[in-house]
């Protein structure tokens, strides 16, 4: 008997709990959400698989020694991999469209608004019984609604780790949902005819332009919000690599070898953090709802500037393109061209919502930035 009792308590089965369970099943959600739905798969597969490796029980992956506490420790925890997954980013980012257009700059601002209106929406919810959300938590909470993870999960790692699993998951799964979480909301804040709004075609911008700009936004940035120079600097050098024209081999292996070999381990780093012991709880919900009204609020806003714009510009402005400003990149400046092409099919509006969309990324580093000046310790 005492045999059978020491085969029984080296398995699996003898040491599983109903909260490892529930975690179990969170994660083949994700993976479905990946695989089946293909919402945001490069991060959700990865995230979603961690999610189950670190809750099998004496597997030990997220115990000291275990490969999922030194790929968070390595790699979240020091705020490595968010940094060069913006410099993979911004090897990707063409800003030709908001040299071309600086007012767009404008529209990307106005998107972050959803953040700062969800910080205080985040302390708010202290008056809820089981949830105690400290001003660091509800800044790294409120970065949700600039619907970029990289920069999410930076906020995070520095201001409230304990609560990083939780964020990264609200804010990917959110960035995955733009396309079913932002048309209604679009179409109930514009009318028919300011759908159907074509754009003046944009102007050539110029090599030199582009190679100027990274410099530009990096000597601003180091200026006026050092606090910001980590994310936007790195976002600066992977653009300039890719606009200078000379280093072909490094502007490739940012744009592809390094950022996937980063996203595989900052996914798992993630899911590291799904344990059952820090994800079910009160304050997991209250950030699961945070989250949508912060990406909710970003959408509206963007897109009430736009209609603003609109009315002052002398070049007509679809305010469709205003919802791009979260930083989602593409998927919310195909959303706002997808919209414009059903109430016009002679409405092209992709390249004029890219100019949001990439003021957008740089709009939550610099909130990021912000947050972390004003609450970091």
């Amino acid at each position: 008997m005492d045999a059978l009792s020491t085969l029984w308590q080296s398995t699996g089965l003898a040491h599983l709990v109903w909260g490892q369970v529930i975690m179990m099943l969170v994660g083949l959600g994700l993976l479905y959400l990946a695989i089946v739905k293909k919402f945001e798969p490069l991060l959700l597969l990865p995230i979603g698989f961690g999610a189950l490796l670190t809750n099998i029980p004496l597997a030990g992956f997220n115990e000291a020694g275990g490969l999922l506490h030194y790929i968070y420790y390595a790699g979240i925890d020091t705020g490595i991999f968010p940094l060069l997954i913006f410099m993979g980013v911004g090897a990707m980012t063409d800003f030709g469209a908001l040299i071309a257009n600086p007012k767009m700059l404008l529209l990307g601002a106005a998107a972050q608004f959803g953040i700062f209106s969800t910080l205080f929406g985040a302390i708010a919810l202290n008056a809820v019984p089981g949830i105690e959300f400290s001003l660091q938590d509800a800044a790294a909470i409120a970065i949700i609604g600039g619907a970029d993870g990289p920069t999410a999960i930076f906020l995070a790692s520095k201001l409230s780790p304990e609560l990083l699993g939780a964020i990264a998951v609200a804010a990917y799964s959110y960035m995955a949902l733009v396309p079913i979480i932002q048309p209604p909301i679009m179409r109930a804040l514009t009318n028919e005819a300011e759908r159907k709004i074509e754009m003046v075609q944009l102007r050539h911008v110029t090599k030199v332009e582009k190679v100027i700009f990274p410099l530009a936004v990096l000597l601003l940035t180091i200026l006026f919000l050092p606090a910001a120079t980590p994310l936007v600097g790195m976002f600066c050098l992977g653009n300039l690599m890719r606009e200078a024209g000379v280093v072909e081999r490094l502007n490739k292996t940012a744009q592809n070898e390094l950022i996937n070999i980063v996203t595989i381990f900052l996914g798992l780093g993630v899911g590291s953090k799904l344990s059952a012991d820090k994800f079910l709880n009160a304050e997991t919900l209250g950030i699961l709802g945070l989250g949508a009204i912060a990406f909710s609020i970003g959408t509206a806003s963007g897109v009430i500037m736009a209609k603003i714009m609109n009315k002052l510009s002398k070049d007509p402005i679809n305010p469709l393109i205003g919802a791009a400003g979260v930083s989602a990149v593409p998927m919310a400046a195909r959303v706002a061209n997808k919209l414009g092409t059903e109430a016009n099919p002679h409405n092209f509006l992709l390249m004029h919502a890219m100019g949001p969309n990439v003021a957008g990324v740089l709009g939550s580093a610099v909130a990021a930035g912000v947050l972390l000046a004003l609450v970091g310790q």
